[in-house]
């Protein structure tokens, strides 16, 4: 059985006699009211969605599904490239915390045929509050075709994700799916939301970024 637990206090009509206070609720709401202004003040001050400033990424379908702190990912769209300029911006690790803000230091450590090992730190920020991961991934890639990458160390407790690359009529379109367990806090009001707004913005400007190397639209600031 959980104890309940007591408070002492003085009694006004016997000074020397104690009273167990078994009403403790005032104290114990005060955290989660607590943690609710917490999360009020992070909901006001979100910034405006990616989505709602870039129009041409509302193409991008993403679902997040949360159980706990392990988050289920799916982000399918489609570029006017080939895959292989695709797979090349995808897999740029060295120079994609140039073209991804979210990315703040990304290179690979290690390569081995169609091996790599990739270090990288990034950044997740709601409101006031921002979360830093850093992680480093072992990739296998199939050129122009898939790409699959699990962390073996850092920030997470486990993440894997399988990228495809596929033809479809005159464009490329991309699948990426999988898994990731957070060990840090990530509210749930506004999670799911906050994730997928930075997914979506992450997957559009790597396509910002494929069709700037293509030569189909100008680069940042041109």
């Amino acid at each position: 059985m959980t104890p309940i637990p007591y408070r002492l206090r003085s009694r006004q009509s016997h000074p020397n006699a104690v009273q167990l206070d078994r009403h403790p609720r005032q104290r114990t709401s005060l955290g989660g009211r607590l943690r609710l202004l917490l999360i009020a003040i992070a909901l006001s001050s979100l910034p405006t969605p990616a989505y709602t400033e870039m129009p041409e990424a509302q193409d991008i379908a993403v679902a997040i599904h949360r159980d706990g702190d392990t988050f289920a990912v799916t982000v399918e769209l489609t570029v006017e490239a080939t895959p292989e300029q695709v797979f090349a911006v995808l897999t740029d690790y060295d120079h994609m915390s140039r073209f991804v803000s979210n990315v703040l230091e990304s290179r690979v450590v290690r390569r081995e045929g169609d091996r790599i090992a990739v270090e990288q730190k990034s950044q997740l920020a709601f409101g006031p509050f921002h979360l830093e991961f850093k992680n480093v991934r072992e990739v296998e890639v199939l050129p122009s075709h898939e790409i699959r990458s699990r962390v073996t160390e850092g920030d997470m407790r486990g993440s894997s994700f399988t990228t495809t690359i596929a033809v479809k009529g005159t464009k490329t379109e991309v699948d990426n799916r999988g898994t990731f367990i957070s060990n840090r806090w990530i509210p749930p009001l506004i999670g799911n939301a906050l994730l997928e707004a930075e997914t979506r913005k992450q997957f559009q400007e790597f396509r910002i970024e494929i069709l700037r190397r293509k030569g189909a639209a100008p680069g940042p600031g041109k």
